[in-house]
């Protein structure tokens, strides 16, 4: 029987355990240029005992930014300001993947550089606010993405990917959930297109297909992962249609499984069975963020690579608040618990300065 705490081959890595670090947004690259900084790399260092760390969500472009403080990987200076980060996880053997994360439709102008506006598979507003450096405004109206700028913006993920690897990132991974730019194309709702990147399942899976193609073949499929949240409702995205949903994720899994990607990750609904049907198509490694609300995912959980439900568990909230979070799951607690309201901006309060269980 295989447990959390067994070494796994990943990318080339053999990582220590079976426990990943969720990617989680915490808006403080107060560094110049929407750089990463120096208290950045005592986080993530802190919590290089996880098998693997998925970064915070990072901009692939300018134009993909989102929300306030978030780093980017398209300039060289965000490249070298992200190498502390990356020696840091380094030196205390750790292994770390960048996601990256094109928001699309959910931001607003006021956080994007030279008259920007968000941009998306379709130009329809999401219902909601978004949080900006002025308070919370309304979503606009996103300009439809031309074909030309679709091609362009795949571009940008794979020149990301190579800025990522330049910076000494072990991998990256996509993120292609929560309502962001891949998960639009994915859901009719937001995808209203009638060419060849929308209408149908085929038209609407492509997107999220080719980006990963192209990151696959910039910087190897090895280094490749890919997030998605079937049902999701998160950012106004609506596939509650079962059917359409089942047959635009098993349509995704078979257009991504011949490329031999380092893994696919699951963030989990309240519907297990198509988390059932997705590990069951997939050919290789399988990352679970297993659905525990209204709690945190806890040791708890551990069972469901026991029971060959997922090779590795993602852990998100547990890890803000237990920089040692594995060795509190080895033992079954007892778990600091997280402040919200450091969760997003701030300094090192709520931050670096959650205590680890004593040597």
């Amino acid at each position: 029987m295989t447990t959390a705490f067994e070494p796994i081959e990943l990318g080339g890595n053999r990582l220590a355990n079976r426990i990943v670090m969720a990617p989680m947004t915490r808006s403080r690259a107060y560094g110049p240029g929407a750089g990463a900084t120096e208290l950045m790399a005592t986080y993530y260092a802190q919590r290089a005992g996880a098998g693997l760390i998925i970064t915070e969500g990072v901009q692939p472009s300018a134009i993909g930014q989102g929300y306030p403080d978030t780093p980017g990987m398209h300039s060289a200076e965000q490249v070298a300001a992200w190498r502390q980060v990356t020696d840091a996880v380094h030196r205390e053997n750790g292994v770390i993947f960048a996601q990256l994360l094109h928001t699309g439709r959910i931001g607003h102008p006021s956080l994007l550089p030279d008259g920007l506006v968000p941009v998306g598979p379709s130009a329809v507003a999401a219902k909601g606010q978004v949080y900006t450096h002025q308070g919370f405004q309304d979503f606009v109206t996103p300009l439809e993405l031309a074909h030309d700028e679709i091609v362009q913006t795949i571009a940008d993920f794979a020149d990301a990917a190579r800025n990522a690897i330049a910076a000494g990132f072990d991998g990256v991974e996509l993120h292609g959930a929560n309502g962001y730019l891949i998960h639009q194309f994915l859901a009719p709702n937001a995808n209203q297109r009638t060419d060849s990147w929308g209408g149908g399942t085929a038209g609407r899976v492509r997107f999220a297909v080719e980006v990963t193609r192209a990151v696959a073949e910039a910087i190897g499929a090895h280094r490749t992962g890919i997030r998605v949240s079937p049902g999701s409702p998160g950012n106004d995205i609506d596939e509650a249609d079962q059917t359409d949903l089942e047959e635009t994720y098993t349509a995704l899994v078979a257009g991504l499984a011949p490329l031999g990607l380092a893994y696919l990750h699951v963030l989990e609904g309240p519907n297990r069975s198509m988390t059932g049907r997705l590990r069951k198509d997939w050919p290789g490694t399988f990352v679970l963020n297993p659905h525990t609300s209204p709690g945190p995912t806890d040791h708890r959980s551990l069972g469901l690579i026991e029971d060959g439900a997922a090779d590795m568990l993602a852990f998100g909230a547990l890890f803000v608040a237990n920089p040692d979070l594995p060795r509190r799951l080895a033992s079954g607690g007892p778990y600091n618990e997280p402040d919200r309201a450091t969760y997003y901006g701030g300094d090192e309060r709520g931050y670096t300065d959650y205590p680890s269980l004593p040597a």
